[in-house]
């Protein structure tokens, strides 16, 4: 595997100083010198694609943004991270936050925002340590001018890191999706969402209502603009597919000797990035691979498939966050499809009733299979469930649980016929792979996952109050 590491400095970044001493600001220098449209056409001409999980061209992205009307114009970086099997966000925080600062200096600049908003997890305290003495020391260095920088500390929940959702917490409410996404409705609007109220959305406003536009990225994505108006567009073309340039940063968990975080050019194989991190165990194969909870698995005979946006898409799947999932031979696939549909269930808001109400039957039916007391009506339940789960949904996590657990009952279905005419034929206990900490000690997981309740509440303790 070719050396391509670009986010993931080594040894890390620890001051502003040092920052510098690597041309740290040279991305904002030149940003400054082409201006807001030639950023974004210096962007278009990358081929960056966002690297949050959709993979949607960057430059699309910000000239929405920066041709919206409205008055007032925001830009967030999401360092919101949950999805299971995923922590290159905050290791690209450990790493260097100034990258990721100043690539959001480079956002603000091309859409033309006076403020920005940094949002992480309160229980992501390591890196917003980095990421306000980032942001301090870039401000006392005058590198950021006038440009007004928030640091948001959100609650654990899974869709805090949906961008609707996002937007909610900065306004100081729940991480509930809203309709409108962030280009067409950003933070402290006084336009009402949907065209009509019954009543003024701002009492005593004067003049026209605005909806605020504003651009939402992911901490990957503004790690590499930076890199990418910093070194060229030639140079980054130069790493990559044609139609994926670049490199990505991946997460690797679960049935692997070394768990941990790889940066690799796109278009590397995937069993050459899951091989780095010790996959398989020694006389073992590897029966599925999954892309976060958001895409299908991707099977055995399919891990030869180049790591870029283009070559998942071929196969059925998605490339996502590139957080890769790792189950072998010793695991049973209904066991799986339980654990990961309970998270979907659990984390869902229930402001969309399929998808609350779905999820958990489903999640119900599955768990009554994985203890040998499911019968073929459990079956046709699930399936009657899957097509309608995503009905009216505000955000994407209902279509999560149709790709996902579609995938496994399609590849898989022998682990289902075993568990209905017998007892497991592979039994293990299988846990939500959301990590607390990945380093060279291993990985950690949310232990208190397992208690969470669909109100997002716990039972582990006596106390019923909400994650922090």
């Amino acid at each position: 595997m070719r050396d391509a590491t670009v986010m993931l400095s080594s040894p890390d970044v620890d001051s502003f100083d040092d920052y510098v001493a690597m041309d740290g600001g040279l991305g904002l220098e030149r940003a400054r010198a082409l201006g807001p449209d030639g950023t974004i056409a210096a962007l278009a001409a990358s081929g960056l694609r966002g690297r949050g999980g959709a993979g949607f061209p960057t430059a699309t992205k910000w000239r929405t943004v920066r041709d919206a009307p409205g008055r007032h114009t925001y830009a967030v970086c999401n360092g919101a991270e949950g999805e299971p099997g995923t922590f290159k966000d905050r290791a690209i925080l450990r790493a260097n936050p100034y990258q990721v600062v100043e690539g959001l200096a480079i956002a603000a600049l091309a859409v033309e925002a006076r403020e920005v908003f940094i949002a992480l997890k309160a229980s992501f305290e390591r890196e917003r340590e980095r990421v306000l003495r980032a942001v301090t020391e870039m401000e006392q260095a005058g590198l950021l001018g006038e440009l007004s920088v928030a640091i948001v500390a959100g609650p654990e929940e899974y869709l805090f890191g949906e961008e609707k959702a996002l937007l909610e917490v900065i306004e100081g409410n729940e991480p509930l999706p809203r309709w409108l996404p962030p280009y067409m409705h950003g933070p402290f609007a006084t336009a009402p969402q949907l065209g009509w109220s019954a009543h003024e959305p701002e009492a005593g406003h004067a003049g026209r209502h605005e909806s605020n536009p504003t651009l939402v990225n992911n901490v990957e994505t503004l790690a590499t603009v930076t890199h990418v108006l910093a070194r060229g567009v030639e140079w980054f073309r130069s790493i990559g597919t044609a139609a994926s340039p670049g490199t990505v940063v991946c997460t690797v968990v679960g049935d692997v000797a070394r768990p941990g975080v790889v940066e690799v050019e796109l278009g590397t194989p995937l069993r050459e990035v899951l091989a780095n991190c010790g996959a398989p165990w020694p006389g073992h194969r590897i029966k599925a691979v999954f892309p976060g909870v958001s895409n299908a698995l991707v099977g055995e005979a399919q891990l030869d498939t180049p790591c870029s946006y283009e070559d998942f898409v071929r196969i059925g799947s998605g490339l996502g966050a590139a957080g890769f999932i790792v189950y072998d031979d010793t695991a049973c696939m209904v066991e799986v499809a339980a654990v990961l549909s309970r998270f979907l269930s659990v984390e869902s808001c229930g402001q969309c009733p399929p998808c609350k109400l779905g999820t958990g039957a489903i999640t119900t039916a599955l768990d009554e299979i994985a203890a040998g007391a499911g019968t073929d009506a459990s079956i046709e339940l699930i399936q009657h469930w899957l097509p309608e789960v995503a009905d009216a949904n505000r955000c994407f996590l209902p279509l999560e649980e149709q790709q996902m657990l579609g995938s496994i009952l399609r590849s898989f279905p022998q682990d289902f016929d075993a568990h209905l005419s017998g007892p497991c034929p592979s039994p293990r206990h299988i846990v939500v792979p959301k990590l607390v900490d990945l380093d060279d000690t291993g990985a950690s997981f949310d232990e208190r996952q397992m208690h969470k309740r669909p109100d997002w509440t716990y039972n582990d303790t006596d106390e019923t109050t909400r994650s922090p």
